[in-house]
């Protein structure tokens, strides 16, 4: 592609600097009708820069290439021989004034006959400017004008050129043999141009400034540009016009001839008085005296510059402007064998990389095509330097990489960068291809399977085999609603929805909404059910297998069945299984439908807010879908399964309703049988669904929805039971999940003691199983590490296909790496060893499979026991060190109350008072609830009430507390506590303090108090037992009320060593706690029982 002559056809276009890939001078051929054009467009665009013919110059200006050893200035009718000159024409003026443009070309032999009218030197591709083919042979000469004669001269390039003007370029480098053409802003770069072109001195330096983004045409600072750029000619320069039609600068066409390195910047003279732009005059060649030299100019910093940069006079005139001056020494190829084997593998692989890219590119192509024809002269295919710039001025590498070409003086490693930026070139020019490929292939593809599924339709259509499908579709309907047990209403619903389907066009909405509704509707299972099991005796087996205790709740499970089996059916029953984290309720629940032969589905409703995951949503919504009871009928396709509603004590309430009322018609027994949802729009019969539910607290829960409930509770295990539960269940579990199944390794009933004693405490076994787990794990580790891997080969564990490399391979995805990392602190890389098997694995991928791997057998000589003695070594130190604060008899003001935390454990816990100056306020601290702040403030009330009598004051008008505060505390502060069941505890704790009598730290107690003195029943006592007695507490008083839930459920081993006081009103209490104190003796006459 002629790039260049494209440029000198675009009259109009400014940018700054265009790059110009072509090669060597060649000259334009027009044909007498171009010429014309090209006049026109001379006229309109541009005007170009004149050299004048001196008549008898001086001979420092008849010699402007004094250096050039091989010029020989010839006459006016001689050839030159000189081939790297430019090309060259003659421009015929638009004045007057004999003008001659010395532009000739050093293959051509024949410019002494060329008319001035020719066209501006440009590289050819085959066209002209404005695109059209060149004619054969050339046009001929127009009609001279008597007034213009026109003269040829020829020029030759100086080989030493000390001294020239800099001009930076930006983007990309130069290289020798290719044209660029820039555009010059700066009025001094520009009127020192038009100078150079009016002596004949159209030479200067291009150099490569290092900041992309800079756009500058005089270098400031030497370290600005890079060293090494070439030594150019200006071969023809036009004006450049902008939109208003104002002279903007300079267009200079420049053809590089050799490389250059600067030496020195002379720096311009700061106070140049030259004018901004510059003009350039013509000289009449008819004079025949010499022009006479400019007057000289008054001393300046330029002769300072002069001295210390000694400039020949032949470039002297540029010291005048404020423009680039650099010193520089010519850059000369070392030599080279070209029949060097690397020099020749090197060009061959070029020449081959470039064929590649040429049948990808076609503008690649073109440009190739159009250097090869402008190499007349000499094939550059043949000399490795030019072939290795010619790579290199093609290609769009990057910019430091082609400046390196350039810079680069040693032939086979100027080949070496130029063949990295080809293949650069190479494997963009692929990648675009495989984009364009994919691009086009998937579009042909589309339209042809569009093209086929249309014909495919319409032949079915002709024989009718099919309607679009729809006929099929309908009996699929059809063949699905013979097999159910539909209600009458369904049916009919079903009927009208098959009609409608019927009438309607596939690609309607509305045939989507009602096929989408006909699949619901046939796949719920109507009038299907699973055959029931109401085996008392396989009932009793299943929940025995499955969970140990739970007395209360087995035998209400087996009364359950023992219903159904003689009804035939358990309709109407929701239970709701109550209990703290961890003690089995879901597993419950799934225990259940395994003994009565149903299915089970499971949907947890914590933190649900949204109405329509019960109740569906309607049809008019894009995505509609049934409720969550439907889905589950769907999934277990039948109509008697069991579904276990989760966490229905944490139910949210947003502002698409409240999802807790609408749970109140799905399990309602009077009501679920025909459960109207959104969605379907028809009755569902849930009558059969047995409904189980689980929750921690019954407090969140809605009164309605409670009452529709049968609550069971669950208060969690003893001691002894999570024993059992240890060794029968979660132990061979955790054994089985960390490989030891077949190895010996046992933990002793002392340590699990232990672990239930001090580590997990809670009423449930979640935590007891994580820590059983981890002791596994832990073992699991330490045999592997202590046998090594030479027991342990990673290869015998590998499936079959890894290891014969069968296997297939994905993207690799790693994770990223933390380059944000301080040097410091982050990891160094290795290999690991871990990477073995994928050896032979392309780089990026990783291998996949479907086998499973091995495991492997422990040895038998390994035995592993863990005691209480070792126990620490694989679950780190205990969570809780001691159960008693108080061991010893505790000051006055300290009582011991029992309480229940949220965990679903209890603990003991101490309660100490203290009085001080004040003004008779109480202070309560330890991060205390609502209700057991109110507890306080009730027991020290009734305190005050009765001080007379509990013998603190001495009559009973006296005031008392009017000057003291009362500081209550309860030890671990960062555990919160709430309830009523510390009243007794915080009365018992005033009363001592006021009364200044110590309490037996052997006794704990319980119960509410109100304010006349009256102790209430409170819950929880199951676990509170269990930590007393872990405690060592061998007197409990505990509310009357609460007698036979204690003698119930409470079991025997747990009150083993406790002596009970159960009471009614707080003077029992005093009584008992206070007993053999002397404060007591009064109490027989002022505070009787």
């Amino acid at each position: 592609m002629n790039i260049l002559a494209a440029f000198l056809g675009s009259t109009r276009q400014t940018c700054t600097k265009l790059a110009v890939a072509e090669a060597g001078p060649s000259r334009l051929v027009h044909t007498t009708r171009h010429a014309r054009q090209w006049n026109a467009l001379q006229r309109q665009a541009f005007s170009a820069s004149t050299i004048a013919g001196f008549a008898g110059p001086s001979k420092a200006l008849s010699y402007p290439r004094w250096m050039n050893s091989r010029a020989n200035v010839r006459g006016k009718g001689e050839e030159s021989s000189e081939a790297d000159s430019p090309e060259s024409g003659a421009v015929e003026a638009t004045g007057g004034e004999e003008t001659s443009v010395r532009l000739d070309s050093p293959e051509d032999g024949a410019g002494r006959g060329e008319s001035s009218g020719s066209a501006p030197p440009s590289s050819s591709s085959g066209q002209n400017s404005d695109g059209s083919d060149p004619p054969e042979s050339p046009p001929p000469d127009p009609p001279a004008s008597p007034k213009s004669p026109t003269t040829i001269s020829k020029q030759s390039v100086p080989e030493i050129y000390p001294q020239v003007l800099a001009l930076p370029i930006a983007r990309r480098p130069l290289f020798p043999g290719f044209y660029k053409a820039v555009v010059v802003r700066n009025p001094q770069v520009v009127a020192a141009i038009k100078e150079m072109m009016r002596r004949g001195q159209p030479y200067l330096g291009a150099f490569l400034l290092k900041d992309e983004n800079a756009d500058s045409d005089i270098i400031t600072d030497i370290n600005s540009v890079h060293q090494v750029g070439v030594f150019a000619q200006i071969t023809s320069v036009f004006a450049a016009t902008g939109t208003d039609d104002k002279d903007e600068g300079l267009t200079a066409v420049l053809y590089p001839h050799r490389r250059i390195r600067i030496t020195d910047l002379v720096k311009p003279r700061s106070d140049s008085t030259s004018p901004s732009t510059a003009s350039v005059e013509n000289v009449d060649k008819s004079q025949d005296q010499l022009p006479s030299p400019p007057p000289s100019p008054a001393p300046s910093e330029s002769e300072d510059i002069a001295k210390v940069h000694p400039a020949p006079i032949q470039t002297s005139f540029l010291q005048n402007y404020e423009i680039s001056i650099v010193n520089v020494e010519n850059l000369v190829t070392q030599p080279y064998n070209k029949d060097d084997q690397y020099i020749r593998a090197f060009m061959s692989e070029i020449v081959s990389v470039f064929k590649d890219i040429a049948q990808l590119n076609p503008l690649f192509r073109d440009q190739i095509t159009n250097f090869s024809i402008n190499q007349v002269a000499s094939n550059v295919f043949d000399e490795p330097d030019k072939l290795a710039d010619f790579a290199a001025a093609v290609s769009t590498g990057e910019v430091q990489e082609l400046q390196d070409v350039l810079e680069s003086l040693v032939v086979e490693d100027r080949l070496r960068k130029a063949l990295l930026v080809l293949k650069k070139e190479l494997i963009n020019a692929q990648l675009q291809s495989k984009l364009s490929r994919d691009v086009d292939s998937k579009i042909a593809k589309r339209q042809r399977e569009y093209y086929l599924m249309e014909q495919l339709k319409g032949i079915k259509k002709e024989l009718g085999m099919e309607s679009d499908g729809k006929d099929k579709l309908i009996e699929k309907f059809k063949e699905r609603a013979e097999k159910l047990k539909m209600p009458e209403l369904v049916k009919k619903v079903f009927d009208e929805e098959l009609n409608k389907l019927q009438g309607l066009e596939p690609s309607a909405s509305e045939a989507n909404v009602t096929r989408n509704y006909l699949e619901w509707l046939t796949q719920i299972p109507w009038g299907q059910h699973s055959a029931e099991n109401y085996s008392i005796a396989n009932a009793q087996k299943v929940l025995d297998e499955d969970h140990y205790g739970l007395k209360d709740v087995k035998e209400r499970i087996l009364e359950f069945l023992a219903v159904g089996k003689l009804r035939g059916t358990v309709e109407g029953k929701i239970i709701c299984l109550v209990g703290p984290p961890g003690v089995g309720k879901t597993s419950i629940g799934k225990s259940i439908a395994r003994a009565l032969n149903r299915q089970f589905f499971r949907f947890s409703v914590g933190g649900l807010t949204d109405v329509a995951e019960i109740k569906g949503h309607r049809r008019t919504y894009v995505g509609a879908l049934p409720g969550k009871i439907i889905q589950a009928l769907k999934r277990v396709g039948t109509e008697n399964p069991l579904v276990l509603i989760d966490e229905i004590d944490k139910i949210g309430r947003g502002i698409n309703g409240d999802p807790a009322s609408a749970l109140l018609e799905m399990l309602d027994p009077e009501q679920n049988t025909n459960f109207l949802d959104h969605y379907l729009d028809v009755p569902v019969d849930l009558s059969r669904v047995l409904f189980v539910c689980t929750a921690n607290v019954l407090d969140t829960i809605s009164a309605p929805l409670l009452d529709r409930m049968e609550v069971l509770e669950l208060s969690g295990y003893v001691t002894e039971e999570k024993l059992v539960i240890a060794d029968k269940y979660l132990g061979p579990q955790a054994k089985e999940a960390a490989g030891l199944k077949d190895a010996d390794v046992t933990v002793d009933p002392a340590a699990i003691d232990t672990l239930i004693k001090y580590y997990c405490r809670e009423s449930g076994v979640r935590n007891l199983k994580k820590h059983i787990d981890k002791i596994y794990r832990k073992a699991a580790l330490k045999l592997v590490q202590d046998l090594g891997e030479d027991a342990f080969p990673e290869e015998a564990a590998l499936p079959q296909d890894v290891k014969q490399g069968e296997t297939t391979t994905v993207e690799k995805q790693d994770a990223p790496s933390n380059e944000s990392a301080a040097p410091e602190t982050s990891t160094p890389k290795t290999e690991s060893s871990s990477q073995a098997p994928d050896q032979g694995i392309p780089e990026g991928e990783r291998q996949v499979t479907t086998k499973e791997r091995k495991p492997l057998k422990v040895p038998d000589t390994v035995h592993i026991r863990i005691s209480r003695e070792n126990l620490k070594d694989y679950v780190g130190p205990p969570v809780y060190h001691r159960d008693r604060l108080h061991t010893r008899p505790p000051p006055p003001g300290v009582s011991t109350g029992l309480g229940y935390l949220g965990n679903g454990s209890g603990a003991v816990m101490p309660i100490e008072a203290t009085s001080m100056p004040g003004k008779g306020t109480l202070q309560l601290t330890g991060k205390l609830g609502e209700v057991i702040r109110e507890s306080a403030q009730i027991g020290l009330s009734w305190v005050k009430s009765h001080a007379y009598e509990l013998g603190i004051t001495t009559s009973p008008d006296e005031q008392f507390l009017t000057d003291r505060d009362i500081h209550v505390h309860m030890p671990e502060g960062s555990i919160g506590k709430e309830g009523p069941s510390a009243g007794t505890a915080l009365l018992t704790a005033f009363v001592s303090l006021l009364t200044k009598t110590k309490v037996d730290p052997d006794i704990a107690m319980t119960g509410e108090i109100s304010l006349v003195g009256q102790v209430l029943p409170v819950g929880g006592l199951k676990e509170k037992i269990l930590a007393a007695h872990r405690a060592g507490i061998k007197t409990i008083i505990a509310p009357e009320a609460n007698r036979a839930d204690i003698e119930e459920n409470v079991p025997d081993s747990v009150k083993t060593g406790i002596r009970f006081i159960y009471v009614e009103d707080v003077t029992e209490v005093l009584h008992e706690v206070f007993r053999g104190a002397p404060v007591t003796e009064r109490w027989k006459d002022t505070l009787s029982l």
